[in-house]
């Protein structure tokens, strides 16, 4: 399977709005994809974007069955480890289903290390669910080292409601 990974355009945006609520459909939580396309726009190209993110791109004339050209993506931001220095957090990996194992994930993680290794980065860092077996299995095959099982890391975050209440808390 031929196809090329590089920065997303501006004019990607449709395609990875279309390519993150795959995702989360298939993550079982499309209820909280709040993100739209006007978004994506606005946070990943401006002169400081708030995210970086690659496309698979398959060549001209071919198109999935749906009639994509754009067939994964792989969104990611620089990060900072008080221990570690910069890093790069890779919130999203996405191959369309019937694009999967043909190598395109690793090509994605290969130009993230590599944008990483450039960038003076020391890690790349992510999270994935508990039974998504394959994705863990593929990060463990590329070196990969399970924070929540070999240092006892768990991961947690504040939603938005949380962090609207915490602004407002009066101090005591």
């Amino acid at each position: 399977m031929e196809c090329t990974v590089r920065l997303a355009l501006k004019e990607d945006c449709k395609d990875i709005l279309r390519m993150i609520r795959e995702l989360a459909e298939y993550e079982k939580a499309s209820e909280h994809i709040k993100i739209t396309e006007e978004m994506l726009m606005e946070d990943g190209f401006t002169d400081n974007p708030s995210y970086r993110c690659l496309v698979a791109e398959l060549p001209p004339g071919q198109t999935s069955k749906e009639g994509f050209s754009i067939v994964g993506h792989a969104l990611f931001v620089f990060s900072y480890s008080s221990w570690k220095g910069r890093i790069v957090y890779l919130e999203d990996i996405y191959v369309m289903p019937e694009f999967r194992g043909h190598g395109i994930g690793k090509k994605f993680m290969k130009m993230v290390a590599k944008i990483g290794v450039e960038s003076k980065c020391s890690a790349i860092q992510l999270a994935v669910l508990k039974w998504n077996d394959t994705a863990i299995d593929f990060y463990l095959r590329h070196g990969a080292t399970d924070l929540t099982s070999g240092n006892g890391y768990q991961v947690f975050r504040f939603d938005e409601e949380a962090t609207r209440q915490l602004a407002l808390e009066e101090e005591k």
